[in-house]
């Protein structure tokens, strides 16, 4: 006999009471079900009192609350009765005294807030992100990240011809726009403020000590998707992972703490895959280990399991995973965390860990060398064998020795100079920029780095016919992003 705890579709009662209607309603929300009334947890026949009297109110009573027809059938086994009650699966939301309840595994539970909206919506046909956004109009898409996105596509091959489109076409072949409005997944894919129309598009950074409550530094990364996905690994590399250094000969290496597709593939996960009217991405980096959670349970029928081996694409916002798999940015065949697990495998880490967690999925990378930070020195957990011990504290940015040291050496400058280009995939001020590799010195800054990338025509100014407008921004030439900086 089926036990409770191993079925999704099927529960047992010794006897009725009222407030099983609920798992009613739960069923008729979810794939449906059944319920069997005079059996015990282990779904044995325990016989059933008052059965007559139930086979002529229990129809009554569901009709009555919540406006849906069930089978009830009354049955005998080894002289003693119970009562099956047959729920089908309701393509429109059943309530229950206005409360809505859902059946998920083998349990009920009561549907508020973000759960109950996102049921709502997929009850109507639709997702969230597929919902037309009456209030956004072009003049709110910002085309500088429409730009990049088409540079990141080049050479994945997915993307439809957008040359000479304009932007609302260009929306149009991404499947961002119905009619005349665009839908909620334009803003979040490429809104100039996202947060002018939903809470909590950001992903929070903050480095931690020994534990959760030592909180050392934190960054908050706001916009939209292009630009997080891009500003979120540059806050990242240069302010919260410091990577243990090695010499190979003279030349000074710096290894990755993380494998790079590793974090860029829980970053997308995360961005494409969160619950958009929830909390922010939150991501915590600590000595030896970094976790990313976002909001938002596994789809129907998938588990953590499913999620370390083959597995079906089921993305909740399919338009937003859409428009992705067209930049290049995800494949549509469920294999991100495969992506993850086998990059870390490969760079000799053990397997990251994929858990529940307060309403949501967190992941969690392990590093491989680590800089402890009360004594400064690299712990080794596996793989590289440090030969040099880094100078900085890990409470020290990368962005430090330049303001230290002004009168930098070529060497120096050349690794700032691939530091602006990778800042400026979307167009910074020159106070930004300074600010950014911290180098107050504005003198040195300009003749060393901002004019020699202007004139490598590796920088390109925003005002070209006006050089020193105060308006004036720069950005990296989309040339220079296709070969790689």
């Amino acid at each position: 006999m089926t036990n409770l705890h191993e079925s999704q579709n099927t529960e047992f009662k010794s006897s009725w009471q009222d407030d099983y209607l609920k798992w009613i309603c739960g069923f008729a929300n979810a794939i449906g079900g059944i319920i069997y009334i005079g059996k015990d947890d282990n779904g044995e026949v325990v016989g059933l009192a008052g059965y007559a009297k139930l086979m002529e109110d229990l129809p009554n009573k569901i009709r009555n609350a919540m406006g849906i027809i069930c089978d009830v059938q009354l049955h005998d086994e080894n002289g003693k009765k119970f009562i099956s009650i047959q729920v089908n699966p309701y393509s429109v939301p059943v309530s229950l005294r206005g409360r809505f309840y859902y059946r998920s595994g083998s349990a009920k539970m009561e549907l508020t807030g973000v759960e109950l909206n996102e049921f709502l919506i997929k009850k109507a046909g639709k997702t969230w992100d597929d919902m037309v956004e009456d209030n956004a109009t072009v003049a709110d898409i910002d085309e500088n990240s429409i730009v990049k996105f088409i540079a990141d596509s080049q050479g994945h091959g997915r993307l439809p011809e957008t040359v000479g489109l304009s932007i609302f076409q260009i929306l149009e072949k991404l499947k961002l726009t119905d009619g005349d409005k665009l839908k909620r997944a334009a803003i979040i894919m490429f809104g100039k403020d996202p947060l002018k129309f939903y809470p909590n598009i950001q992903v929070k950074i903050g480095r931690f000590g020994v534990d959760a409550a030592d909180l050392r530094f934190q960054e908050v990364v706001e916009g939209n998707l292009v630009h997080m996905l891009h500003e979120v690994q540059v806050q990242l590399n240069y302010k919260f992972l410091t990577r243990p250094v090695t010499f190979e000969g003279f030349q000074r290496k710096e290894n990755d703490i993380y494998p790079i597709a590793a974090l860029r593939e829980i970053l997308l996960n995360a961005l494409v895959h969160r619950t958009y009217m929830g909390a922010t991405i939150q991501m915590r980096v600590y000595d030896d280990h970094l976790t990313l959670w976002n909001e938002g349970s596994l789809p129907y029928g998938l588990t953590l399991e499913d999620l370390k081996k083959e597995h079906s694409s089921r993305p909740r916002n399919p338009v937003l995973a859409n428009a992705c798999f067209l930049g290049g940015y995800i494949d549509s065949w469920g294999r991100g965390t495969l992506k993850v697990i086998n990059s870390c495998k490969e760079a000799g880490l053990r397997e990251p860990e994929i858990i529940e967690k307060n309403g949501g999925i967190a992941i969690t990378l392990f590093a491989q060398n680590y800089i402890n930070t009360q004594t400064h020195e690299i712990i080794k957990t596996s793989g590289i064998t440090p030969q040099a011990t880094p100078q900085a504290t890990p409470q020290a940015t990368p962005q430090a020795t330049p303001q230290a040291t002004p009168q930098a050496t070529p060497q120096a400058d050349d690794k700032y100079n691939s530091v602006v280009l990778e800042y400026c995939k979307l167009p910074r001020s020159r106070d930004e920029i300074q600010s950014y590799i911290q180098i107050s010195d504005r003198e040195h800054f300009r003749i060393s780095i901002l004019q020699p990338l202007l004139q490598s025509g590796k920088l390109l100014p925003t005002i070209p016919d006006k050089p020193t407008s105060p308006k004036q921004k720069y950005y990296t030439n989309p040339q220079i992003s296709k070969r790689g900086l």
